[in-house]
């Protein structure tokens, strides 16, 4: 601590560690969430396009207080005692799965995660990955731009279809809400929906009453051991013959050797996927490919609105413990008892 201006105790400016490459901080973290992060202290940016290994992030964290990190940026628990001077790693998304909040928390390093602010922007992709696979939008544009006549083809009418949402939480509320709106009959299947009981314009319904009276599947469950690999084989051969299914949630929650063998096989329509098991959650290729799939690259929370939201998040956050408090959104206060040296109490 130094002397302040009138003989009072100050503490010092923060050290801040941004770990978005380049071109991520442009798309995920933005100019304005920058330049407020920067006010909270001395801010060091990564300025590698490589994805930072825990020998790379450590080099580059090394004195700082604060860690606010990226979703690839993994914090094993390697990480916290190399790191002595860290006091809190903040997360610019919900997902903090490749943290390792036990060895932080033996460590006395608080961590916080930001708040889900996609929702309105991945229920929109979602309704418009269902209406270009329900009319064969881009096999059109692709023709087209091809200089090719697209074959003029039966499309499939929304109004009137079953709409099967796996996991109804905000996400899947909102898509419910907009399906609804267009004439949807919407069920759901999620454990905290009772079978019949009516939620914002959806019924809950069993997952095997969902899959065989849907017409159109969209797995927005969370990922957790007892969801892994759920849309496998027989959950494919349970759904209606020729309906599509949609992925916006994760990519372990599919088994895309049966996603695959139901497209081949005619028991599915189609399929949409912002997800998949490759790097960063990315759609596997060989299916992304396939005429029968529309594939995008994990573009659901990809909005300036989305993206500000959860970087903002962290802007607050930041400011928090530079102003002594504990931050919103902690995961672990208890235990971080690294954060008295910014003057933060973690009781």
């Amino acid at each position: 601590m130094l002397p302040g201006p009138e003989g009072e105790i100050a503490m010092p400016r923060l050290r801040i560690l941004l770990t978005h490459a380049p071109r991520a901080r442009d798309l995920y973290y933005g100019e304005a969430a920058l330049r407020a992060l920067a006010e909270q202290g001395e801010l060091r940016l990564n300025e590698s396009d490589a994805p930072l290994d825990t020998e790379a992030l450590v080099a580059l964290a090394e004195g700082c207080d604060i860690i606010v990190a990226d979703r690839l940026a993994a914090a094993p628990a390697a990480l916290f005692g190399r790191l002595p001077d860290l006091a809190a790693l903040l997360r610019v998304a919900v997902d903090i799965r490749n943290i390792d909040v036990e060895a932080a928390s033996q460590a006395g390093v608080l961590v916080c995660r930001a708040t889900p602010g996609f929702v309105d922007s991945v229920a929109e992709l979602a309704l418009g990955l269902m209406l270009d696979l329900s009319r064969g939008i881009s096999d059109a544009v692709l023709a087209y731009r091809a200089g090719q006549a697209p074959p003029v083809r039966m499309g499939r009418q929304l109004s009137g279809a079953t709409l099967g949402i796996i996991g109804h939480g905000a996400i899947g509320r909102k898509l419910g809400r907009l399906a609804a709106s267009l004439g949807m009959t919407v069920l759901a299947s999620d454990p905290a929906l009772p079978e019949g009981a009516e939620r914002e314009g959806a019924r809950g319904a069993s997952f095997a009453t969902l899959l065989a009276a849907s017409d159109i599947v969209v797995c927005l469950a969370p990922a957790r051991p007892e969801t892994e690999g759920m849309m496998n084989g027989a959950a494919f051969a349970a759904m209606r013959r020729g309906a599509l299914f949609l992925n916006l949630a994760r990519g372990e929650l599919v088994d895309e050797a049966a996603l695959a063998a139901a497209l081949e096989s005619g028991q599915l329509g189609g399929a949409a996927l912002d997800v998949g098991r490759a790097a960063d959650q990315m759609p596997n290729p060989s299916l992304a490919a396939r005429p029968d799939v529309v594939a995008t690259p994990h573009i659901g929370g990809l909005t300036p609105q989305a993206a500000q939201h959860q970087a903002f998040d962290t802007v607050r956050q930041v400011a928090a413990l530079a102003a002594g408090r504990m931050p919103e959104h902690a995961v672990n206060p208890a235990a971080a008892q690294r954060l008295a040296r910014l003057g933060v109490s973690s009781s």
